[in-house]
């Protein structure tokens, strides 16, 4: 079966269209598995990684929704327009069809992981959904949802193998989160310049100046958070050890790596591709996420 415009098949669009390249977004799945002390936990990481695959469901459904409302934006952007709705490859109740069978399944899924985690996945979904439709045409409320998006991630993780989330991990998700979607907007507006209101009409409410300054504050107060976690009295109890503060420096260069991708390289527009793409950024990561371990697990 082919789809009605373009030589790719319908199921191709569609994959496409659920974006599977985004799955780095929803490794926030996995914070209060590491920081809960479960990783040695057989049956918690199972719980985690279906946690994580029901959130890249879920993110792919939301996904299609949002390309479906803003399919006619879309077409007038350098990028977006070669998306399989934007370009008429993927007829849009196709693609409504798809992510409500893709939700459904996604949500019958996680009930199975127990009622706490399937309301997340419900919170999620409708807030995302919600975003879609309206958040997302409002200024500053409009990264504020997508910093609580990736907030509901990590609490979720959580949720899925019946563990607290740290306070701590709450506000260093959603500060960074905070981080990657201003720097999101900013790149959206020197991209399209004259034209960003026409893609985004909430563009014209920013300026350049004025998303440097809200990432300025965003990145001081992540930096400053993070720093705070490893150094408490509350982390030294947990995890019996000092050691953490030894991977402050990771961050450091994590973020100041991605703000001279985005100054000088012109590139934040997906956070997900920049983390996969970019080398130094991707060695920073797995350096932290392995130091951690170490730290957590020695």
């Amino acid at each position: 079966m082919r789809s009605p415009k373009g030589n790719r098949p319908l199921p191709f669009n569609l994959l496409i269209s659920l974006r599977p390249g985004q799955w780095t977004k929803n490794l926030f799945v996995f914070g209060a598995l590491v920081f809960a002390h479960k990783l040695n936990d057989p049956t918690a990481v199972l719980e985690a990684a279906v946690a994580f695959a029901v959130f890249c469901a879920l993110s792919g459904a939301v996904y299609l929704v949002n390309d479906v409302l803003d399919r006619e934006q879309d077409k007038r952007h350098p990028l977006k327009a070669n998306r399989p709705i934007a370009s008429g490859a993927l007829d849009p109740k196709t693609a409504l069809v798809a992510a409500l069978v893709v939700a459904t399944g996604a949500l019958a899924v996680a009930f199975t992981l127990g009622l706490p985690f399937f309301a997340t996945a419900c919170a999620y979904l409708g807030l995302l959904w919600a975003y879609s439709a309206y958040f997302k045409h409002i200024v500053i409320l409009d990264v504020l949802t997508i910093a609580a998006g990736f907030t509901l991630r990590a609490v979720a993780g959580g949720a899925a193998i019946a563990v607290p989330v740290s306070h701590w991990l709450l506000v260093c998700t959603t500060l960074l989160a905070l981080f990657l979607a201003l720097s999101k907007r900013r790149h959206e507006l020197v991209l399209l310049a004259e034209q960003a209101t026409d893609h985004r009409p909430t563009l014209d409410d920013y300026t350049p100046y004025l998303l440097d300054q809200m990432i300025s504050v965003v990145t001081a107060s992540t930096l400053i958070a993070y720093a705070f976690y490893t150094i408490s009295p509350e982390t030294t109890e947990k995890f019996g050890t000092t050691l953490l503060s030894m991977t402050i420096p990771f961050p450091l260069y994590g973020i100041f790596r991605y703000l001279y991708l985005v100054h000088r390289r012109d590139l934040g527009g997906s956070p997900a591709e920049l983390l996969v793409n970019d080398r130094p950024l991707l060695v920073c990561v797995a350096l932290w996420a392995l130091s951690v371990i170490l730290v957590i697990y020695r």
